[in-house]
Parts: structure tokens; C-alpha cells; sequence
């Protein structure tokens, strides 16, 4: 099958590396539906996203999605399924970032509110379009992949209680799936970014001054995670964590500036 006919699902691709994964698949020839919250022409939309995959070599598809909406869920995949019939690919990345952001005290300071955040939007919503999936990722079989993007907040200490645990959460779910699809030669795998320039931090690093020259580029991880996506030895990574450097240097991926992906420094506890 070509990567001309191959379709992917990119949750929460209106910035970050949602929409660097969904630009690289563009570069692929992958149709991608877009999905979030913000539409309209303005520069942090689905709408512009899919314009940007367009313009990549691929086809964007942009279908506004509220994740912490099961029915909005339902709905995206619904529509998946009657206009291309299959997923090769389904891209867990949405997460919702609580305001104001709950980075450091202790748990007890920030509003339960945030667990619903960063456990419902970044867990929860990753399991419930997973379900949604399986039927079209089950329709290609052997191939066919979902890809969790997670973080090293879950096995060390990072922001808060809530992050850790819903990332934790997240590769153990990736763990799990991974067992449940492997007898029809589906993959599932977490995969672990570094240091990423996404709009976020880059505004939030203005504010403070700091350095994010040595961060990756939200083009690179989503270079990086196409390439997993169809990299030969897929099955064999199937229910493990892959940090991005690493894949990166395996595959030959480097970031929309001809460099390697910035290592990170990996302070697991």
C-alpha cells in the first residue's frame, strides 16, 4: 500500500507537535484529519494546519473536535469512517493545559479541576478515540499503528502529581494496547520528547528569558514519529517507550533545519 493512500487521525493538531506530526505526514503523502477546538483562518488553527499539510505534499483534513467531548469523539470518527473507510494511523496527542499552568507546589494547592485537565484530556481522550479507532485500524491489520505522545513526566517527577500520573497512565495504556492489537500486526507504542520548542514554551521561555536553541522542533518529533510509523521494525518496538532522540538517530530524521534532534537529559528516578 502507498503513502499516497494511507490515512492518519492527528488529535490536537492545531500547534505543538500535534501539528509538526501532522505537517511530517503531509510530507508522506498521508491524508490527516485535523482535530481541535480552534477553526478559522488565524495562525494556531486546525483550519491552517490542514492548509500547512496541504501545502506539504499530503491532504488536510481540519474537523473541529472538543476531546473532553466523548460525542465530538464519536463524531470525528464517524466521519472518518465514511469518507475513507480506514485509519493506518491514529496519533494520540491532545492535551489541555490547565489555566493558569499547575508547575510546582504541591497537589494540594492546585484546583482538582486540573486532574480532569491533564488526566481526562491527556489519558482519558486517548483512550476513548482508541476505541473509536480500533474498527478502522482493525479494517488495515497488519501496518496499521497508534502512537502515544507521552513524556518522561511519567516515570520522574515533572510539573505536578496530576501530570506524572496521567503520563504514567498513558504508557501503560500504550503497554496494554500493545498486547491486545499484536495478533493482528498492530503497533502501539509511547513515545517521549524532549525539550520541545512548541508556541507554548516558546512564549512562556520570552517571558523568562530562557534559552530554547538546544530544544527540538515540533517539525523534527513529528518527522520522527512518521517515520516510526513506518519504520521496518515497528512490531518489534510495539508496547515499549521510544524517545524521539533516540528513533531520530536510528532513522536518519533530522528537523526542517538539516539538524539531529537535540538529546535531552534524562533525569529518570
Amino acid at each position: 500500500m502507498t503513502a499516497e493512500q494511507r490515512v492518519a487521525v492527528v488529535t490536537g493538531s492545531s500547534r505543538g507537535i500535534g501539528r509538526g506530526t501532522a505537517i511530517a505526514l503531509g510530507e508522506d503523502g498521508y491524508t490527516v484529519y485535523v482535530t481541535g477546538r480552534t477553526t478559522g483562518d488565524g495562525e494556531l488553527t486546525i483550519d491552517t494546519t490542514a492548509r500547512l499539510v496541504d501545502e506539504a505534499g499530503g491532504r488536510g483534513i481540519a474537523v473541529r473536535t472538543d476531546h473532553g467531548v466523548d460525542a465530538d469523539i464519536a463524531a470525528l470518527f464517524e466521519r472518518v469512517r465514511a469518507e475513507s473507510g480506514v485509519v493506518h494511523l491514529l496519533v494520540n496527542n491532545v492535551y489541555k493545559i490547565p489555566d493558569p499552568p499547575a508547575w510546582g507546589g504541591g497537589f494540594w494547592q492546585h484546583p482538582v479541576s486540573i486532574w480532569d485537565d491533564q488526566v481526562g484530556i491527556g489519558l482519558r481522550a486517548h483512550y476513548v478515540a482508541s476505541w473509536h479507532a480500533a474498527p478502522l485500524l482493525l479494517a488495515v491489520g497488519a501496518g496499521a499503528a497508534i502512537i502515544n505522545v507521552s513524556s518522561p513526566g511519567g516515570q520522574s517527577y515533572h510539573f505536578s502529581s496530576s501530570y506524572g500520573a496521567g503520563k504514567a497512565g498513558l504508557d501503560r495504556l500504550s503497554a496494554d494496547m500493545a498486547v491486545e492489537l499484536r495478533p493482528f500486526g498492530i503497533a502501539c507504542c509511547s513515545v517521549y520528547p524532549g525539550s520541545v520548542a512548541t508556541e507554548f514554551i516558546a512564549e512562556w521561555s520570552a517571558k523568562r528569558g530562557t534559552d530554547l536553541s538546544g530544544a527540538q522542533t515540533t517539525l523534527g518529533v513529528g518527522r520522527t514519529i512518521a517515520a516510526l510509523a513506518s519504520a521496518p521494525d515497528l512490531m518489534e518496538r510495539s508496547g515499549t517507550i521510544q524517545w524521539i532522540e533516540d528513533v531520530a538517530e536510528q532513522l536518519g530524521v533530522v528537523d526542517e533545519h538539516g539538524h539531529a534532534l537535540a538529546k535531552y537529559a534524562r533525569r529518570i528516578r
